[in-house]
């Protein structure tokens, strides 16, 4: 029995699509914490790209962006770099949507709405 690679030391993989990755200062007062998580990791969930997110790109951990648990539990702080990654047929769209919603201070009413979703156009899980 082989034990898997912990999930934040396994690169995106490519063959899942186009790759992108991306960095945003966090601007919210507060940082990451319940509410700015909730939102970012509902914009993440809009979109089939693999996503990831990390404080310190080299050494991690990269945490999914889809799980609010993964997300809150960075404990991002305003002014902190955060990383992005992904993976995926709309990987540049899902990191296009997710940077400006921290750069607007994961403001509700911040452009990424009009950042095209998923080819599906349904939410993911």
């Amino acid at each position: 029995m082989s034990i898997a690679e912990p999930r934040h030391q396994r690169p995106l993989s490519p063959a899942n699509g186009q790759t992108a990755s991306s960095s945003v200062r966090i601007a919210h007062g507060d940082g990451l914490h319940a509410r700015p998580s909730v939102r970012f990791t509902q914009v993440a969930k809009r979109f089939s790209a693999e996503i990831e997110v990390a404080l310190d790109p080299s050494s991690g951990p990269w945490a999914d962006a889809k799980s609010i648990m993964k997300v809150m539990g960075l404990k991002a702080p305003q002014g902190a770099l955060l990383h992005v990654r992904a993976c995926g047929p709309d990987a540049r769209h899902a990191l296009d949507a997710l940077v400006a919603l921290v750069a607007h201070g994961l403001d509700a009413a911040a452009p990424y709405d009009d950042v095209t979703p998923s080819p599906s156009g349904q939410p993911h899980a």
